[in-house]
């Protein structure tokens, strides 16, 4: 008969090729961490950004002189395909306008994910990108990362949109355009160059979840740079202006709030943190207080909101979509399976892009 260390050992050996397969799947994910050679990476980025908007005393923009446009950066932040890009193709490159002048494109995919350019408007447009995970401060380098880069790119980018590989546009680029830079109120200030103007970004303050949340790293690890009464949650998903866009990247005393790692992780979520905590603190007028892009938390799962497959797809759904409670249309939204994309093409042109 075989000896009990023998059994054991043959036991254990047998075990090994179970634990695995089932251990990522009981075990809570590994976190990333933000490394100290990623973060310098960052820095020289943000740096080089900031610099290029500094122009020297005297100096004279030749922008006046040909009357150029005012941008907006479509930033996508992803970790899959990009689903929808024959949609957002179609968006982009509408036949009934000249506007290919009018936006540039941003695409931050994490590196481990293999991401395939889908062609067409997004060749070329992926930027250097690190690892992501959600409910992670790592999503918060990606988005300030496609701030960066899309504020040394052009100096015409004067509003940056944030979206993911899920959502989908609700009207025409022209619709959004003219949203977005309709004549400003006359209690807007002037800069040197375009009208400062409202970044659409969610700021919530009496959310019941909102204690958790501000203690998720520990009771006071967020003092004393972000007091309760200061501290704000809000869709991950936003429309900030270029003024805003500079105060992200400038900022390092609430980063190092924000970076921290949580304790507790099933209420950290410092994508949805950050963002409208920096800008309510820094700029309260500044800011809308409500996203453009729509989002159904009816029935989320796992902190997810709904995700619409294609038997709910219809043109009275997109109108519904478009509807808010503010003076602006939804000009996007999300949640979208990859499915949807032949039932949103085939409403595209007679219903999405006809609004």
């Amino acid at each position: 008969m075989f000896n009990a260390p023998f059994v054991l050992l043959f036991a254990l050996l047998l075990t090994l090729p179970l634990l695995f397969i089932f251990a990522p799947r009981i075990l809570p994910p590994r976190r990333v961490i933000i490394s100290l050679p990623d973060e310098l990476d960052d820095l020289a980025l943000f740096r080089r950004a900031v610099l290029s908007t500094v122009r020297p005393p005297g100096s004279v923009s030749r922008l006046g002189s040909t009357n150029a446009k005012p941008k907006i950066a479509f930033m996508f932040l992803t970790n899959t395909d990009l689903h929808f890009a024959p949609l957002w193709e179609k968006f982009f490159n509408s036949p009934k306008s000249n506007q290919q002048k009018l936006y540039n494109i941003y695409i931050h995919a994490d590196p481990d994910s293999d991401v395939k350019s889908p062609g067409g408007v997004f060749e070329n447009r992926f930027i250097p990108a690190k690892k992501t995970q959600r409910s992670s401060p790592t999503l918060i380098s990606a988005a300030r990362r496609l701030l960066a880069t899309a504020i040394l790119d052009d100096s015409l980018n004067a509003y940056f949109v944030l979206v993911s590989q899920h959502c989908i546009p609700l009207h025409s680029f022209r619709y959004v355009y003219k949203t977005l830079f309709r004549t400003p109120t006359e209690s807007t200030r002037f800069s040197t160059r375009f009208p400062t103007r409202l970044s659409f970004i969610e700021v919530l303050s009496e959310e019941p979840q909102l204690w958790d949340r501000y203690t998720a790293r520990g009771k006071n690890a967020m003092l004393p740079e972000v007091p309760f009464d200061k501290f704000r949650i809000g869709s991950q998903f936003y429309i900030l202006t270029r003024a805003h866009s500079l105060m992200v990247i400038k900022d390092r005393k609430l980063w190092r709030k924000f970076r921290l790692p949580c304790l507790n992780v099933d209420s950290c979520y410092p994508e949805e943190h950050y963002f409208p905590t920096l800008l309510s603190m820094e700029d309260p007028n500044g800011v809308s207080e409500y996203t453009l892009t729509r989002v159904n938390w009816t029935g989320s799962v796992d902190g997810h909101p709904h995700t619409y497959h294609p038997a709910e797809l219809s043109p009275e759904l997109i109108r519904s979509l478009r509807v808010s409670n503010s003076t602006f249309s939804y000009l996007f939204a999300r949640k979208f399976s990859p499915d949807c994309l032949l039932p949103l093409m085939s409403i595209a042109e007679k219903v999405i892009f006809r609004g």
